[in-house]
């Protein structure tokens, strides 16, 4: 990054600050990956300097042929990954992505949606009352059984015959367990809905087939690249061929302009590096990483929502141990450990501060982890929580850290 350091030395020592973070530390985040350098050549490419308004073959603008060449690239690859009829790459993100599948089909003001609640596990972008989707749409919100802290398909189906939505959504941010999409396709059915699945935690399992693919299962598929795809920052849409003209239209003209065309490049080589069969083993390795950590968290008393997980992703409940998740969070990030804060099914706390902790393995499976290296980080997580004014603890466990992070490098050859 010469050019950077010339130009701008106060943003490139930023930008170098933030991959020392990167280096050093172990990124837990569920909905963070690290992305291949290809994928960051993409990013980075002259792809970024053209407008190309429209879509392939119907662009506003002259001079985009290549950017025609990129867009259909990434929509063929993403459409065989999945096993779609259609596919629109150009959403910015996962939540454009929702709101052109709502704008499709629901009239602002008018229709009813149902959808996961945010605290026990949904999205903002999912009917949140601070959300445009809370603010344009009637919503209805179910949650987990408070027993089990899984989905109960058969209360959902009664919800959905009184409320009467024109769309269900289902999919989740912290929901740590297997969503069975071809049930919610059935309650929406059954009342005359569309069904929209929002799979941006999981599409990289269901892409190598650890989790259900809700492709042509469902009505919609939304998803964004850059969780479990292991892409760049954004969005994409499946869906079949008759809703194809009603989506496009949602997003363009709809509510984007000009598509990212850089980022659009970078999620055709993504989905390239996700078609390889290399893609599949790294996948199984985040669900065995995120299990072996889960038992060793649980052996430890620490009290897992749900009892485990099925996926990327696993949810803490501090509430018996007197701490909140800001603490836990604040006190894991000193040691270089990055996790966050989130809520919890019967949440009593802000979103701010939370009763739970919100852990995934994808970022450190991609930095070549398994399952060995996931019950240490386990063991230096309870350590910390044991005690988390205990900054001797916490600079020894940051040591530790450290010295495992120098093993694996962000880009494995």
């Amino acid at each position: 990054m010469s050019h950077l350091a010339d130009v701008d030395p106060e943003l490139a020592r930023i930008i170098e600050c933030e991959r020392l973070r990167q280096v050093n530390g172990l990124e837990l985040i569920a909905s963070e990956n690290l992305v291949s350098r290809a994928v960051l050549e993409a990013m980075g490419s002259i792809m970024t300097n053209k407008y190309a308004e429209g879509y392939p073959g119907k662009r506003y603008y002259g001079g985009c042929e290549f950017h025609d060449e990129a867009e259909n690239l990434a929509r063929d690859r993403v459409k065989q990954l999945f096993g779609a009829e259609h596919a629109n790459v150009q959403p910015h993100s996962g939540t454009q992505a929702n709101m052109a599948v709502y704008f499709s089909v629901m009239e602002c003001g008018v229709d009813r949606m149902m959808s996961m609640s945010l605290t026990q596990g949904g999205h903002l972008s999912h009917g949140s009352p601070v959300s445009f989707s809370g603010k344009m749409y009637e919503v209805h919100q179910y949650g987990v059984d408070l027993a089990t802290e899984t989905l109960d398909y058969g209360v959902i189906a009664e919800q959905a015959k009184k409320v009467k939505p024109k769309v269900i959504v289902c999919g989740a941010s912290a929901y740590p367990r297997e969503i069975d999409f071809k049930a919610f396709q059935e309650i929406a059915d059954e009342v005359d809905a569309y069904c929209m699945a929002d799979i941006a935690h999981i599409a990289g399992l269901c892409a190598a087939g650890i989790h259900p693919n809700p492709t042509g299962v469902v009505d919609f598929v939304t998803s964004t690249t850059h969780k479990t795809l292991r892409g760049p920052r954004g969005g994409f849409i499946l869906c079949g061929a008759d809703r194809a003209q009603s989506i496009d239209k949602a997003i363009f003209p709809g509510m984007q302009g000009g598509p990212l065309m850089h980022t659009i490049a970078a999620k055709a080589v993504c989905f390239k590096e996700a078609l390889e069969p290399s893609y599949k083993t790294y996948a199984r390795q985040v669900v065995k990483n995120a299990q072996a950590m889960a038992a060793v968290l649980d052996e430890a008393g620490l009290r897992l929502v749900s009892g485990g997980t099925d996926n990327h992703l696993i949810l803490i409940d501090l509430s018996n141990r007197g701490i909140t998740g800001l603490e836990a969070e604040n006190a894991l990030g000193k040691a270089g450990i990055t996790v966050n804060k989130n809520t919890i099914p019967n949440e009593n706390r802000s979103p701010f501060v939370t009763s739970g902790l919100r852990i995934g393995t994808p970022a450190v499976t991609s930095r070549g982890m398994k399952e060995e290296e996931m019950r240490v980080v386990g063991a230096w997580i309870t350590r910390v929580l044991a005690d988390i004014t205990n900054e001797k603890v916490i600079r020894e466990v940051g040591l530790e850290v450290l010295a495992m992070a120098s093993q694996y490098p962000l880009h494995p050859a």
